[in-house]
């Protein structure tokens, strides 16, 4: 043990995991070694965050990362238990009695401090994404600068919550103060692991909280890799990063020490959630599903629209909450878009591959359960009269078995009731439908349960403008879709969420709570 402290080697053991000699108690460890030599079990050189510790799961337990290029394990993670769980919560909430009194320039320093230490590793983080993710390498790589850039924009002044007198008479004066709530468990999903880690710890940080966050079990590992950066830039206990099961979740949902859940994932999950704090009146932030349609209004160029929308369905292999999953197109102009969306589809098959092998446009799906998914809707879509203008089956383009590719699907001719159209299919799979009229296409557009995005095709921007305002969801674009503001609030409504995300203030309030001061004016 002591050879293996000193001299910083890593041993090795099958099937290529590792064990870190990281700073930690000569019990843990010797606890940790022992476990290794004794079973040559797989292990994990990824430490998880509690209480300024980069530390093990207790209990020893790792989790497979599944490449999903390949189907096949690349590297392990730490499993969490509830005993893990809990200390890190009772770091949490030790700290929060100091960072919440801590002055917003030195949580801002923390902040910037995040950032930079993430910048050093940003090829690292970006590579082990792709694995992960199945993303390509560029758009991994846009994934860590875009949480450098954050670290920034979070660490500004306009981030600071400041009092507000919102009365002056010659009786007294009314004050607004915010104050941050306490420890937080931010939830993330597969499709973004880092940019939605960076949505749940730096509101929180920087308005005084502190943080539990959990990644999803299918994209732990850059998430779990935030642990040893962050240890860097905050102190024990601010920001506590634990790998597990939705068990794991659920966990931190229940328990009475955490005062808000922020939780980016299905509508389901987010509903079990809200009935779950309920008992507590736990506050919650929830980014659910989506369903965005885009209206492609008479007389608009296609050929210039087509390309746009296909990116917008398709850019991180359909993965994306606000991707565009309906096209609402007039019948005079249905079958050019149909047909240009599936030229486009087809040309885009050579394309699709492992994120790391260059020119890459298109990922695998991230799991096998959401490929299954997708075929199953299509084939559905197939069955009940759909018409597939282009793609529509499994591809291998790695000549791995396990992975899970499927080609950028074009459905036409289906109507409102297909589950294609009805539910989110969350992949590369894009339904067209023909309208008679404008007022139609709208009311079938806001016939959905979800309202998170959308937008509004058209040479009239004036007209594109007076549709899209029609449109019941959180945000909506003018021939675009996808492109965020940080300075705009990011959310929706229906089932797809409660509350706001960004967006500067609006997004913060969602972190404190308000406390209305009475001050009377002596005379």
């Amino acid at each position: 043990l002591k050879l293996f402290a000193g001299s910083g080697t890593r041993p090795c053991f099958p099937p290529r995991a590792h064990c870190a000699c990281y700073t930690m108690s000569g019990r843990r460890l010797s606890t940790l070694l022992n476990q290794c030599l004794v079973s040559a079990a797989p292990v994990t050189s990824h430490p998880i965050l509690i209480g300024g510790e980069l530390t093990f799961a207790e209990a020893g337990k790792v989790s497979p990362v599944i490449n999903p290029a390949t189907g096949e394990a690349f590297d392990y993670v730490p499993d969490a238990s509830k005993a893990d769980l809990e200390r890190a919560i009772a770091a949490a909430k030790q700290a929060f009695v100091s960072w919440s009194q801590t002055p917003f320039t030195e949580r801002a320093t923390a902040v910037l401090r995040f950032g930079e230490e993430l910048e050093k590793r940003s090829e690292e983080f970006a590579v082990n994404l792709t694995k992960e993710q199945g993303k390509p390498l560029w758009a991994a790589k846009g994934e860590v600068a875009g949480f450098v850039r954050l670290c920034k924009h979070f660490a500004g002044p306009e981030s600071e919550l400041k009092p507000e007198v919102v009365e002056v008479s010659d009786k007294r004066r009314v004050e607004v103060h915010y104050f941050p709530r306490g420890v937080v468990g931010g939830i993330t999903p597969w499709n973004f692991p880092l940019d939605m880690a960076c949505n749940k710890i730096l509101p929180a940080v920087i308005t005084g909280n502190t943080v539990i966050v959990k990644p999803s079990p299918y994209t732990p590992l850059t998430t779990v890799m935030l642990s040893a950066v962050a240890a860097k830039a905050f102190p024990a206990g601010v920001v506590n990063i634990l790998s597990g099961g939705d068990q794991l979740g659920q966990m931190i949902v229940e328990h009475p020490d955490v005062k808000h859940v922020s939780f980016t994932g299905s509508a389901a999950t987010g509903k079990r959630i809200v009935a779950t704090g309920a008992p507590q009146l736990k506050k919650v932030t929830l980014e659910l599903g989506g369903n965005d349609a885009a209206i492609v209004l008479p007389g608009t160029d296609i050929k210039k629209a087509a390309p746009k929308i296909f990116g917008g369905a398709m850019f991180n292999t359909g993965q994306v909450c606000i991707a565009i999953k309906r096209v609402f197109v007039h019948e005079s102009q249905y079958d050019q878009m149909v047909d240009a969306l599936a030229d486009r589809a087809k040309k885009s098959v050579p394309q699709v591959g492992d994120g790391l092998k260059e020119g890459t446009m298109w990922g695998p799906l991230n799991n096998k359960a959401q490929l299954e998914r997708v075929e199953g809707l299509v084939e559905d879509a197939r069955k009940t009269g759909g018409r597939i203008a282009a793609g529509g089956k499994r591809m291998q383009p790695t000549g791995k078995g396990g992975a899970y590719f499927y080609e950028p699907t074009i459905v036409a001719d289906v109507d409102d009731d297909t589950r294609i159209v009805k539910e989110e299919q969350f992949g590369p799979a894009l339904p067209v439908l023909r309208y008679k009229t404008v007022d139609e296409a709208v009311a079938r557009a806001n016939n959905s349960e979800y309202g998170l995005g959308g937008s509004v095709w058209g040479d009239d921007l004036e007209e594109a403008s007076k549709v899209a305002l029609r449109l019941e969801s959180g945000m909506t674009w003018i021939n675009d879709h996808l492109s965020l503001s940080e300075s705009a609030p990011f959310g929706g409504v229906k089932s797809s969420g409660v509350g706001r995300e960004r967006g500067g203030k609006v997004g913060l309030l969602e972190f404190v709570e308000s406390k209305s001061l009475y001050v009377p004016i002596k005379k």
